[in-house]
């Protein structure tokens, strides 16, 4: 992204992020790619820096490790492996093994699911592949020590079984000198040292002469003198030489070792990018931890909407100091291009300006920002500030002199793709002659479809802004009865500038203060009490809108529950039809039991008497009994429905129905 001017990612704050980022960074490349943070254009990188923060800030959410733990500095080693004829130590092979290692679980980490739950971070080891012959090659030469193998060449392990022998030899010998020397009283009381890796005898200076030997100095205080024992020197000179030669075959082994992993520089120089690759994307989601970061969306067009959006830096200082942070939402795009914010001086213009230049900065860098996921982000390819005074001694200019060359380059290299910031249009000149100027400049970058927001005072701009297609009014919220500014961003309106609210509360002699209104002119002075009065009227409107949409979210609370009770009432009557429905199943069963067992005993009977007559009427009368009342039933409510019960004498020839049989007839029913 270009910069106008260079020093915009200063005034936006975006190398405080830059060190921030920094902080979190362990490995060298990592902080590098931090301090030298880029700003991308191309929405595909975006999107890939952006999965990638998000991806590892859900394995730090959910607590799932992530084996980058590799830290050393291997960028000389590297260059070294690069270099025929360099040699490494066998640290320095250590630190290869452990970064082959960490690279061995990374890969192994990735299984199936994971490449594809977390995507991003498995497109940095995409083109690239584990070797194993790496850490099998140092294996078979050093330990775990980082020391050479005795079995690392044969030459090696004659030489370390020769030097063991003779340092054996050397002990002997040097103890039973020491022994001997002892009793005579020659030694002092250290007894023995090393001189230029020799062993060698302490003796009294008196004595140095008494012990035959190579005489390798004295102490500081002259007392005691340093003897080799003549009959060590040749075992000291053979075991000397076999250090000597054992010096030798381990540089010649590393040195080969060197060489063959020197095939793998390539590789290896990309295993370390990866590992620095991977720490930067940990610092990035440490950092949206930090600020509360989210994934928002990115589109290709320009325009901003940002919902709920957070300066980040002022979001970590109101939290140690225990301050609210009022968040933005704003939306410009194509059909709202320019955001005219008005309103009182230290209502958060400045902020809220360099609160959506950063975070755009930061989208474009591949960070995670403080706003709701739903804000979405275009795709910028410059970005244009002007903030403050920019007077310069250096060139000679005022202040509105150089504001114009800011302007000139504003208007001159402005399109769709630009995202510009105006701190005060138009200031610094006469009012009326500067504000035809910035009507001008806003017009033309409206004309450029370029993208951005401009702060002023300006009575004209907020007139203008009000009637031109493409530019909108903004304010920034004033309590004017508290004199408090409430840095909350209202669309739509322009602002006051409480000129003389504020000279009031600040108990400025009210006849200066009516005097000064004289001098103003009338409509313009009703335009901003106007502008006062709409804005307080507002706020009220905005309290009751509070207060209405608490009352929905209590009727819907109240909705819910309600709905909850109804579901358990309607489940408990389903319960007790169901026990109902259970007790008819198990009454019938009891019912078909008895009716078994009596069948049982009809069996019984009907083998045993010799009237099966008997026998069958019985099981009619057990098996039939039912269904005849059933009929009977039935017959009786139909001859019922027949008639209908009448007040009144009987006459002869009326049809009627007894309601109960007289005794000795056999009929329902007598005509008379």
């Amino acid at each position: 992204m270009k910069l106008f001017p260079e020093s915009a990612y200063i005034q936006l704050e975006f190398n405080k992020i830059r060190e921030l980022l920094a902080n979190y960074c362990e490995t060298e490349l990592a902080t590098m790619k931090a301090n030298e943070l880029r700003i991308h254009t191309k929405k595909e990188f975006v999107d890939t820096e952006l999965r990638q923060s998000h991806e590892y800030r859900q394995l730090v959410i959910n607590g799932i490790s992530f084996p980058n733990n590799f830290v050393q500095k291997l960028s000389k080693e590297l260059k070294l492996l690069s270099i025929p004829g360099a040699v490494l130590s066998g640290e320095e092979f250590n630190h290869i093994r452990k970064l082959a290692a960490v690279i061995e679980n990374i890969f192994r980490w990735f299984d199936n699911e994971k490449q594809i739950a977390y995507s991003g971070l498995f497109k940095v080891i995409s083109n690239t592949y584990y070797e194993k012959a790496i850490p099998e090659l140092i294996n078979d030469v050093l330990d775990e020590n980082s020391q050479v193998k005795d079995n690392a060449s044969e030459d090696l392990k004659n030489i370390r079984i020769s030097l063991y022998r003779k340092r054996n030899e050397l002990r002997r010998l040097f103890d039973k000198i020491v022994s001997k020397l002892n009793k005579q009283g020659y030694l002092a009381e250290i007894e023995e040292s090393f001189m230029s890796g020799r062993r060698v005898l302490a003796v009294f200076a008196e004595q140095k002469r008494t012990v035959k030997g190579i005489l390798h100095g004295e102490s500081d205080s002259r007392k005691t003198a340093f003897v080799e024992p003549e009959e060590t020197i040749e075992l000291n000179n053979a075991v000397y030489e076999l250090e000597n030669d054992e010096r030798k075959e381990v540089y010649r082994i590393l040195r080969e070792l060197t060489s063959r992993l020197s095939d793998y520089a390539t590789l290896l120089t990309g295993w370390y990018t990866i590992v620095g690759e991977y720490d930067f994307i940990r610092a990035k989601a440490k950092l949206a931890a930090e600020i509360k970061g989210e994934y928002p969306i990115v589109v290709e067009k320009s325009g901003v909407h940002l919902v709920e959006a957070y300066h980040p830096l002022l979001l970590l200082y109101n939290q140690r100091t225990g301050k609210p942070t009022i968040p933005v939402t704003l939306t410009l795009d194509d059909a709202n291009r320019i955001l005219v914010i008005s309103g009182p001086n230290a209502g958060g213009k400045t902020v809220t300006m360099k609160t959506i230049g950063l975070l755009q900065m930061m989208v474009q860098s591949g960070l995670l920002v403080p706003v709701h996921p739903s804000s979405q982000f275009g795709i910028f390819k410059q970005l244009m500030i002007h903030i403050g005074d920019t007077q310069s001694i250096e060139f000679e200019l005022s202040t509105y002199s150089s504001h114009l060359l800011h302007m000139k380059h504003f208007m001159e290299n402005a399109n769709g793709r630009t995202l510009f910031f105006i701190d005060e249009l138009g200031s610094g000149s006469d009012p009326n002659l500067g504000g035809a100027f910035a009507e001008v400049i806003m017009q033309e970058l409206n004309k450029k479809h370029a993208i951005g927001i401009v702060t002023t005072h300006y009575l004209n701009l907020k007139i203008m802004a009000g009637k031109t297609t493409g530019i909108l009014n903004g304010a920034m919220a004033f309590d004017e009865q508290n004199l408090q500014p409430q840095y909350k961003l209202l669309l739509g309106k322009p602002g006051s500038s409480y000129t003389f609210s504020i000279a009031e509360r600040i108990g400025l002699d009210k006849n200066l203060i009516n005097k000064a209104r004289l001098l103003v002119d009338e409509d313009q002075f009703r335009l901003d009490k106007l502008l006062n009065r709409t804005e307080q009227d507002l706020r009220g409107i905005e309290k009751k809108e509070s207060e209405l949409y608490k009352l929905i979210k209590e009727n819907e609370k109240q909705k819910k529950e309600l709905e909850q009770l109804l579901n358990k009432e309607k489940h408990q009557q389903q319960v007790e039809l169901h026990k109902e429905q259970n007790k008819i199943a198990v009454d019938r069963i009891l019912y078909l039991k008895d009716m078994e067992r009596k069948l049982k005993q009809l069996m019984v009977e009907w083998k045993k008497e010799e009237n099966k007559n008997k026998v069958i009427k019985q099981m009619e009368a057990l098996l039939f009994k039912k269904n005849e009342k059933k009929v009977v039933s039935k017959m009786e409510k139909k001859i019922d429905s027949k008639f209908s019960e009448v007040g009144g004498e009987i006459k002869i020839g009326d049809k009627v129905k007894m309601k109960k049989k007289p005794p000795g007839r056999n009929c329902d029913g007598v005509e008379k």
